[in-house]
């Protein structure tokens, strides 16, 4: 090999760039979520600090990039678009060439010399040297560089491991953890690159790897390279598969805290790092004391996500953690010839069997399948004791290859194969070979659906491949708090019933469950047998935890108030020390007033009355939403100053009037997931393209694998009845703004689109020519709550009086999500007055009728009996709707 292929000409122009460089003013860009895009902050004496706009334009932004090794300028931002900066403006009126190789090269004032404030700092967005296309995020996809003034594909031969790793760490998105090829995320288009990248691994960026000569022979995009990163690692352990938990934020690896960590979590992770599943999560410093920061973002997994990014994440209120309390886990390892899954089920624990054999996964089929073999699979798969062994319908049935045919078990195996597998084929011939499953005891699952947040809801439980719900009968406060202590929620604060959060569907799992409190999960408890019941889907039971949290503007003025949070069953406010930009703008955002606003300041004087639950909520560019965001720990007194206290004014503005029950969603924080979907496009929002609400916004849902099992569902959720057609390819029309779903494989038995199985949307493999569609049988009817006059979605969530918060005059952009029915008050709540005004008005028509008898008796023989005959049909009719109002 030649020096030349060593060192290419472009290499040494840029150890030349660098060495020029050396005494250039360091620049950065800061918030713009990567290296690439940003506030522009140069260094000078030490101390880094901003650009002002003044004269800001492309060229000096193509110099920031440039400098920075990030491709070229694709805009120049200025008034503060990344948020203003602090410390000294450095530099205005900078004019620049674009020639330059470094920012301080060009004109300007003069250092320190500007009369800007940091409103006005500068930004960059950089085009970048490399990114990846085609994958479910920015961290994994099809690989491309910025050459000249067009992306190119790489070729999969010019392309291995060490340089994957440089391009995520580039990216900021953590290692590699796979190099796909074969354009395993779709063919590229354009120009190819044509050199091979001879990374060491240690680079900083891919630019300053050596490349080799141009390559003799074309490659085509059948053949281009892929990668996949990660931003979570183990370490200190034996082999790959087992360690303490790292992620890597904003390209700083730290470990993540233990206190919400959970087989649940454990299990995504593992197979995320293609390690099978979790066996256990060592506690007490297990692999060695971590150094860096402590993450202390808790994931809420349900164990079927593809990897932790899935997961809802909360940070708000969560206490300090040492790295005494570093996460772990020990997971299976890697696939191997013995190695076993379950899919297409609810849970890592249930489902279709597939066996791994000569590096592909392959199903098990058998005619014989029975207890014995299913506990084999369950034992092996740590997934406890087998409840069901059964073969799979139709619809959930494989396709692909045979891994293994015929196996009989005598049940104490540890492993499937080494069951007896060499069945002689007379016997393969008696019966007809299916594919196989089992549910594992280990299935089981608890959840909380149809309530304003992830803590409260309708209790629900997985059993033998199905959720059902929980009689109310019996139904405490101990109860709730073996569900809330479960799903890591807290303390219970209330146990509700009579379906306060709606009906559920399918079975009734359990009856008269009668908890201690001290038990690890609902099924620990006394209870009556699984399916034994005497109760009806209005009798469903339902749980308010302490960690449920909603956000209100107290004292408001449409979208101007008092921040306050709901937390432990009680209001309190929420304190404005280390209150940044971002923070006001997300929680604005999380009130449905916009996307923005700011801080407003009180000076009065005096003691804060009531709790002050959170201080120091300092939101980032990482952040997408109020509840990720780090903060001080809860506390009910967090400050005690009036002055302390946070009042903001968003950019938004909600109706002064209550709306309507159909306008009050998406934006109330009392709505559930049925309420988060539309139809738009049709005559009677029954039929038209399928929308649903997302991080703050409407979306679509991508037509890939659409059919008439996830129709069915997207019509129950309608509440339009059942599914007559599922529709592709825009049906109604284009939508606009973000594809939420995509690849949607429901069952058909979900009560919404959000219990089933999806990918995100944001991959860009879709656009809205795919956007989905329905036409569903009925007309849409307006949900009513049980023992309601009229609509009300406030009737969700009502607390006892001593849980309840103060309400206020003025009306509030989104309504209160603790605020129920008054209860044990002595007054006639509204539904209530509507059904004596109604009843009034009913004595009123039949007291004119009255008199139109008594008139017409004058009359004709004919003309008495009409009347009378007439009088007797409408208060037939007026009892009947009597009944029916006051049996509501």
């Amino acid at each position: 090999m030649g020096m030349e292929a060593v060192v290419s000409p472009r290499v040494l122009w840029l150890l030349l760039w660098v060495q020029l460089c050396r005494g250039a003013a360091e620049v950065r860009l800061e918030d713009g979520g990567g290296r690439c895009a940003g506030r522009v902050e140069v260094k000078h004496q030490g101390q880094w600090g901003t650009v002002c706009d003044d004269s800001w334009d492309m060229a000096d932004a193509a110099v920031v990039c440039k400098q920075l090794g990030c491709g070229s300028a694709v805009k120049a931002h200025s008034w503060a678009h990344f948020g203003p900066g602090s410390g000294p403006i450095w530099m205005e009126d900078v004019g620049c060439r674009g020639t330059e190789s470094a920012l301080s090269e060009c004109r300007h004032s003069g250092w320190g010399q500007s009369n800007c404030d940091h409103s006005e700092d500068a930004g960059v967005t950089c085009s970048g040297f490399v990114r990846l296309v085609g994958g479910e995020s920015p961290c994994s996809g099809r690989m491309e560089i910025h050459d000249g003034d067009q992306w190119k594909t790489v070729c999969d031969s010019d392309f291995g491991p060490k340089a994957a790793d440089v391009v995520c760490r580039e990216l900021q998105c953590g290692a590699a953890l796979s190099v796909p090829r074969a354009a395993d995320f779709g063919e590229g288009v354009g120009a190819m690159w044509d050199r091979e990248l001879q990374c060491v691994g240690n680079e900083s960026f891919l630019m300053l790897c050596p490349r080799g000569s141009p390559r003799d022979q074309p490659c085509t995009h059948k053949n281009t390279a892929g990668v996949t990163c990660t931003r979570f690692r183990l370490v200190n352990g034996r082999t790959a598969c087992e360690g303490r938990v790292e992620v890597q934020v904003l390209g700083t690896w730290g470990t993540l805290c233990a206190s919400r960590w959970d087989l649940s979590d454990a299990h995504v992770l593992c197979r995320h790092l293609d390690c099978g599943f979790a066996e256990s999560i060592p506690r007490g410093g297990h692999f060695g004391r971590g150094t860096g920061p402590v993450w202390r973002d808790s994931f809420h997994c349900d164990g079927t996500e593809a990897h932790l990014g899935q997961c809802p994440v909360t940070a708000l209120g969560a206490s300090p953690c040492s790295h005494e309390s570093d996460a772990a886990v020990i997971c299976s390892g890697r696939a191997s010839s013995t190695s076993l899954r379950l899919v297409g089920g609810g849970s890592q624990c249930d489902g279709r069997v597939e066996i791994f054999q000569r590096g592909t996964w392959g199903r098990v089929l058998d005619d014989e399948w029975d207890m014995q073999e299913a506990s084999v699979v369950c034992q092996q798969l740590r997934c406890g004791e087998a409840e069901t062994a059964y073969n799979p319908p139709k619809p959930q049935r494989g396709t692909g290859a045979v891994g293994l045919r015929g196996v009989r078990c005598a049940g104490h195996e540890a492993s499937l194969t080494l069951c007896n597998t060499s069945l002689p084929e007379s016997a393969l011939a008696a019966g007809i070979a299916e594919d196989v499953g089992v549910v594992c005891w280990g299935s089981r699952q608890v959840r909380l659906v149809n309530g304003p947040g992830r803590c409260a809801g309708r209790v629900e439980m997985y059993h033998q491949g199905s959720w059902g719900t929980v009689c109310d009968d019996g139904w405490d406060l101990s109860d709730a708090a073996v569900i809330c202590h479960q799903l890591g929620c807290g303390g219970a604060v209330e146990a509700v019933g009579s379906a306060r959060f709606g009906e559920g569907s399918g079975q009734i799992w359990l009856d008269s469950v009668n908890c201690s409190g001290a038990e690890a999960a609902l099924w620990e408890c006394p209870a009556g047998s699984w399916g034994q019941h005497d109760c009806g889907h209005k009798e469903d039971a339902g749980v308010v935890c302490s960690d449920f949290m909603a956000l209100r503007l107290h004292n408001s003025t449409n979208c101007s108030g008092r921040l306050q949070v709901f937390y432990n069953g009680t209001w309190g406010t929420v304190c404005s020390n280390s209150m940044t930009p971002k923070t006001v703008s997300l929680a604005c955002k999380e009130l449905g007033c916009g996307d923005g606003g700011s801080l407003e300041t009180r000076l009065p004087y005096g003691r804060v009355s009531g709790p002050t639950w959170l201080d120091r909520v300092e939101c980032g560019e990482r952040n997408s939403s109020f509840w990720q965001c780090p903060s001080a720990p809860w506390d009910p007194q967090s400050c005690d100053d009036l002055r302390d206290e946070t009042h903001i004014t968003c950019n938004g503005r909600r109706p002064e009037t209550p709306p309507a029950l159909g306008t009050m969603c998406p934006n109330s924080t009392s709505c559930t997931d049925r309420e988060k979907i539309r139809a738009v496009g049709g005559e009677n929002g029954c039929s038209g393209r399928v929308e649903v609400w997302y991080r703050g916004s409407w979306g679509t849902v991508c037509d890939d694998s659409w059919d008439m099992q996830d129709a069915e569902v997207a019509c129950r959720q309608l509440g339009c009845g059942p599914a007559v057609s599922a529709l592709e390819e825009a049906a109604f029309g284009e939508g606009t703004g973000p594809i939420w779903l995509e690849q949607v494989e429901c069952r058909g038995t979900e009560p919404s689109l959000q219990d089933c199985w999806a990918r995100p949307g944001d991959s860009g493999a879709c656009w809205h020519k795919e956007d989905a569609a329905v036409h569903c049988s009925g007309e849409r009817k307006e949900r009513r709550l049980p023992g309601t006059c009229t609509p009300t979605l406030s009737a969700q969530l009502s607390f006892s009086s001593s849980a309840a918060a103060p309400t206020t005059a003025a009306p509030t952009p989104r309504p209160d999500p603790t605020r129920g029915l008054p209860t044990g008050s002595g007054r006639l709540s509204l539904p209530v007055i509507i059904c004596i005004i109604l009843g009034a008005l009913l004595c009123l028509v039949l007291a004119l009728l009255a008199g139109q008898v008594q008139s017409a008796r004058a009359g004709s023989s004919d003309h008495v009996h009409g009347d009378i005959a007439l009088t007797e049909e409408v208060v037939a009719v007026t009892r009947q709707h009597s009944r029916a109002v006051l049996g509501r």
